[in-house]
């Protein structure tokens, strides 16, 4: 008999409040995170007279923070992998915060471009660490369900940012500018969430193909006595005898080479494509109602109305996540999102507008809930936030380029071009997944990852 290994003792836990508290306090981070993507629209569409932003003007506020989160995922999620998840996790919500408060003192559009920049640097791993982070702690039964309520919390910032976008833009609120409180409230928020995190475990996962048993074991034990103190257990059900994650430092060089080569070619065409279809349509929503002549207010009205499907999508997704093969689930809820996307953009009547506008961040919501479970679910432990990371930060490059391009073609051609555009690319992304993806769901992550 062989002894069971630190992953299949996680694996065999029921759940139980650990699982649940780690869910929420991941959630709340990703929260501030998700405020901050999609505040750049609402913040290009409210500067745009009072600055007298023109099509550059706006695309740099939107692709400010973007191009930081590129250099962020890329540098920071790597070190995730080198210093701990729980560590960097808690470290980029921390730049975040102080930069975030720089910004909301910006005099002018270029500090404000600057201060994004910097801010997105702490937010350009957040999210695959927290895919990372709980996919090693929850067990394999409820991986999805609870990453998806993570996803659910967190894209309540969404139309959070519509809704008090649109009611701080009209003029000074406790005498400053209305739009200044948005940052401050991301600010302090992810100030007191970076707060509430310092309680979170280390990944014993992690500490174990680090060569740290001791405190693995110690972290796992922890765990186990926690889970049958609150469900009154003699004892845990039996874990799986399977050997468990190798030990041992990797890096890109592992990522790039057999057999993860195919998984990480699939993941990079993924995350450019995926950008596209995905923060395009939030980071632009704002700006094509204004395109479609609606003043500001009544902008972020209608786009706070359509942004509630982001956590109702999400909150939708908790019950198909582990019913549905994630592969299958990603290009359902793909091809999904582009059809409801050329409506949106042909749409004339506020009805229309709204409606599909609604469906479409639910869709959306879905398919962002897979592809996070997805991509932690693919690369063996000790790479998994370098792998991840890397292709993450690709989306982010594609987000900081993105709005130049779109907002040139929504300024010039309007915006149903733009979402035929946006269709045409999620097509794409379907035959990559369909093509080079692996099948995920009710595995363990170690069967997964083994290629």
């Amino acid at each position: 008999m062989t002894t069971p290994s630190i992953a299949a003792r996680l694996d065999r836990i029921p759940v139980f409040s650990l699982h649940r508290r780690l869910a929420a306090v991941v959630g709340l981070g990703t929260f501030f995170d998700l405020y901050d993507i999609f505040l750049g629209g609402v913040l290009a569409a409210v500067l745009a007279e009072p600055w007298d932003l023109g099509t550059t003007g706006k695309a740099a506020v939107i692709g400010s923070a973007f191009a930081g989160m590129f250099v962020g995922a890329l540098a920071l999620g790597t070190l995730a992998d080198r210093f701990g998840r729980r560590t960097m996790f808690l470290g980029n919500l921390l730049i975040y915060s102080v930069f975030s408060l720089a910004a909301a003192a910006a005099p002018g559009v270029e500090w404000l471009v600057a201060m994004r920049f910097l801010a997105g640097l702490g937010l350009g791993a957040e999210l695959v660490i927290a895919d990372t982070y709980l996919s090693e702690l929850l067990p394999r039964a409820a991986r999805g369900r609870y990453i998806a309520w993570a996803y659910t919390i967190g894209f309540a910032g969404v139309p959070v940012a519509a809704f008090v976008g649109g009611r701080f833009v009209a003029g000074e609120q406790l005498l400053i500018d209305g739009w200044r409180w948005l940052l401050i409230v991301g600010g302090l928020g992810a100030a007191v969430i970076w707060l509430l995190q310092r309680s979170v475990p280390e990944s014993p996962r992690w500490l174990q193909i680090r060569g740290d048993d001791d405190r693995a074991e110690a972290a796992t034990a922890r765990i186990e006595e926690a889970a049958r103190r609150e469900l009154d257990l003699t004892d845990l059900p039996a874990p799986d005898r399977s050997a468990g994650a190798s030990t041992g430092r990797a890096g890109l060089r592992e990522v790039l080479s057999p057999p993860y080569r195919r998984r990480s070619a699939m993941l990079w065409i993924f995350q450019v494509l995926q950008t596209v279809g995905y923060y395009g349509f939030g980071s632009l929503a704002p700006l094509v109602l204004q395109s479609k002549g609606f003043d500001v207010v009544e902008t972020l009205g209608y786009a706070g109305l359509i942004f509630l499907g982001y956590p109702l999508g999400s909150a939708a997704s908790i019950a198909v996540v582990e019913r549905v093969e994630r592969k299958l689930l990603i290009i359902g809820s793909a091809s999904t999102m582009a059809a409801l996307g050329i409506v949106f953009g042909f749409a004339t009547a506020p009805a229309v507008i709204v409606v599909s506008g609604f469906l479409l961040t639910a869709a959306s919501n879905v398919f962002s809930n897979g592809y996070h479970i997805y991509e932690a679910e693919i690369f063996p432990t000790r790479i998994r936030a370098t792998a991840a990371g890397t292709a993450y930060s690709l989306s982010r490059l594609t987000g900081a380029v993105l709005p130049f391009v779109s907002v040139a073609i929504l300024d010039g051609v309007g915006p149903s071009a733009v979402f035929l555009g946006s269709a045409a690319i999620l097509a794409l992304l379907c035959v990559d997944v369909a093509v080079l993806g692996p099948r995920t769901t009710g595995r363990s992550l170690e069967s997964v990852s083994s290629g």
